[in-house]
């Protein structure tokens, strides 16, 4: 099964480091019969962008929690980050929502089939919204405004062997 898994970068950084992913709290997102039911109309690839905007979205959440925070204390840019994963099995959770779905275990870096991450042009946006996702939540419409504008932004495509590099730059 196809999954997305909401990332940041310091997750990204842990993932070149240790070979493994640990999504948090095991969540990722793919798209699950729920999902298909929800929309009247829409291909595979479709609903694969829309399980692709909900990682992304559930990445501005953990850079809201501060799962951001670098380890040897050097600041990384406020980027959102998801990674595509085929795994064996995953088991849709449609008491969250439709497309979310919970990992068995931890995923190797060799199941990863993509990367997405946002350029540099995003972080103004991506740290407004960062500031007030929980605000956006409950409803207030200027926060869902700001995420919004930072989900405008289209995510960056890399395959898995570029993410070294990629982290280099930062």
């Amino acid at each position: 099964m196809r999954v997305y898994i909401p990332a940041t970068l310091t997750m990204l950084q842990q993932l070149v480091a240790d070979g493994l992913i640990h999504a948090r709290s095991g969540t990722a997102f793919a798209v699950t019969p729920a999902l298909r039911e929800s929309y009247a109309e829409g291909d595979d690839d479709e609903l694969a962008e829309v399980a692709l905007r909900e990682a992304a979205l559930a990445s501005l959440r953990l850079l809201a929690i501060g799962a951001e925070a670098p380890s040897d204390g050097e600041a990384l840019p406020p980027r959102r980050a998801a990674l595509v994963v085929d795994v064996a099995e995953a088991t849709p959770r449609p008491d969250l929502d439709d497309a979310v779905v919970r990992l068995a275990g931890p995923v190797p870096l060799a199941d990863v089939v993509a990367v997405y991450v946002d350029n540099a042009a995003a972080e103004a946006d991506v740290l407004a919204a960062v500031e007030r996702v929980d605000e956006a939540d409950l409803g207030d419409e200027d926060a869902e405004l700001a995420v919004g504008d930072a989900q405008d932004h289209d995510l960056a495509w890399y395959a898995p062997q570029e993410l070294p590099f990629l982290l280099e730059l930062l």
